[in-house]
Order: structure tokens, then C-alpha cells, then sequence
């Protein structure tokens, strides 16, 4: 039983697929597991998992998953239902639909940006923040 659940734990972080250095892909890639970009690819990424593209990375492509990293060079639009995270030395050519936006000091983005609604707020809590939507007395 151990066994299973260490299998279980690693399937839910880390890379389960790698396009390493090296290497160029083009196509249609689907896939339920975690992605990590290292070579180049060209064409459609759509993933349940997280998706990396790394320093050395080129990917020409529309990206579709949960959380996206881009270290390296992406020419696309990117759609992720959680957040997508731009480093120091990523660089971002396209539009971005993403829950979340960081870019880091360093990091491009060339497009436009969408942000989702976070998830609705209780009328309580609109009532405790309801001062931040008055406007400022002079």
C-alpha cells in the first residue's frame, strides 16, 4: 500500500512528460500529466496538468492547462484555469487568459491579458470592504 501511494504523489507534481534539449516536436499534444518544455515545440498543447517551458525553451504554440511557467520563449496564446507565472528570463508573444498573471522583474509579456472573476464574494464580506468602492473626500 505504500507503494501506491508514493506512485500517486508523484504523479500529482513534477514532470511526468519531457520534451528535452535537443529536441523539436511539432503537432497536437493532449495529455493529463505535467509537461516540461526544455527543446522546441510547434503546434497545439492542451494538458490537465501543469505546464513548463524552459530557459532554453521555444514554443510556438496556443497553450491550454491548469498553471503555466515560462521561462523561456512562448509565441502563442496561453489559457490556464489557475495562474501563469512569467520569470526573469521568460518571454511571453501573445494573449493571456489566466486567473492569476506574476511576471518577474525581467520577464515580457507582448499581448494582451485576461483575468478571470475570482469566485463571488459573500454579501458579508461585501459589506465589510464595501469603504474600498467609496469614492475619496477631498
Amino acid at each position: 500500500m505504500a507503494r501506491r501511494s508514493r506512485n500517486s504523489n508523484r504523479r500529482n507534481s513534477g514532470t511526468d512528460t519531457l520534451i528535452g534539449q535537443g529536441c523539436e516536436v511539432t503537432g497536437k499534444l493532449q495529455c493529463e500529466a505535467n509537461l516540461r518544455i526544455e527543446g522546441s515545440f510547434n503546434g497545439e498543447i492542451e494538458s490537465q496538468g501543469d505546464i513548463t517551458v524552459g530557459e532554453n525553451a521555444v514554443a510556438r504554440s496556443n497553450i491550454l492547462a491548469r498553471e503555466v511557467v515560462i521561462a523561456g520563449k512562448v509565441y502563442g496564446d496561453v489559457a490556464t484555469t489557475g495562474k501563469l507565472t512569467i520569470t526573469a528570463t521568460g518571454q511571453m508573444f501573445g494573449d493571456v487568459s489566466a486567473s492569476s498573471l506574476i511576471i518577474m522583474e525581467g520577464g515580457a509579456l507582448s499581448g494582451t491579458s485576461t483575468m478571470s472573476q475570482p469566485e463571488p464574494v459573500s454579501e458579508k464580506s461585501k459589506d465589510i470592504h464595501s469603504h474600498y468602492l467609496q469614492p475619496e473626500v477631498s
